[in-house]
């Protein structure tokens, strides 16, 4: 005698039957893996996009950057070093006046300056400057110059009395570089020289020095604020 046995589920099902749960359960695997690949293709969709926006804001970063660079003047490019051969080092202009003790001292100065290439005297006096005065400031040049290429020292002479002669062009100009300043006014050499650096950062604009200084005087006291601003900013 034989007896049939069977498992059954719920009513609707029937008898259990292994092999019915094992296509129920790949049809329900199969049924979800379009969602599954779905998701992963969203997925990659939305980095490449990150990726791509990510590049195109670099992109415009740079631009804006070689633009404004280009604008300002600003050349990153730079050499290091203040005596470069490319640039030449750097001139320095002197404006006097009926001062040559001041004068003396400044060419002294300037001339030890390792990026000087060359010192000019604008000279705006009746007289012309007197063959000693000429002589010293040479020999000066020499005995002070710490470089092995020596500046070259000359005197820029100007028949009539003008502040504007120091804006005159400058005859055998060897350096792209001139440092314009008044025979009273000593900047020290590292200064200098850093200021020469920032300059060939910048070729096409200007660096300088605001040396002089304003203050009231108890005679001019009773100045109005604008005759103040006039003073400070003149």
């Amino acid at each position: 005698m034989s007896t049939l046995i069977g498992i059954r589920g719920d009513a609707n099902d029937g008898l259990y039957s292994p092999a019915k749960e094992k296509a129920a359960n790949r049809g329900a695997y199969i049924s979800r893996s379009p969602l599954l690949l779905r998701r992963v293709r969203q997925l990659l969709v939305l980095a490449k996009v990150k990726v791509i926006l990510g590049l195109c804001a670099l992109c415009v970063v740079v631009l804006l950057t070689s633009r404004l660079s280009s604008f300002m003047g600003w050349n990153p490019h730079h050499p290091s070093s203040v005596s470069s051969p490319s640039r030449g080092g750097y001139t320095v202009l002197i404006n006097t006046w009926n001062q040559n003790s001041l004068l003396k001292q400044s060419v002294a100065h300037y001339a030890s300056c390792s990026g000087t290439d060359a010192i000019h005297v604008v000279w705006s006096e009746s007289d012309p400057p007197s063959e000693s005065l000429k002589a010293y400031l040479k020999k000066i040049v020499l005995s002070k110059s710490q470089t092995a290429q020596k500046p070259n020292f000359k005197f820029d002479i100007n028949e009539e009395d003008n502040l504007n002669n120091r804006f005159k062009p400058i005859e055998d100009l060897r350096t792209d570089a001139i440092f314009s300043v008044n025979d009273d006014v000593i900047v020290p050499c590292p200064t200098l020289n850093f200021a020469f650096t920032v300059w060939q950062s910048a070729p096409f604009a200007m660096v300088g020095f605001v040396p002089r200084m304003h203050w009231l005087d108890k005679v001019v006291s009773n100045l109005n604020p604008s005759s103040i601003l006039a003073l400070l900013f003149s």
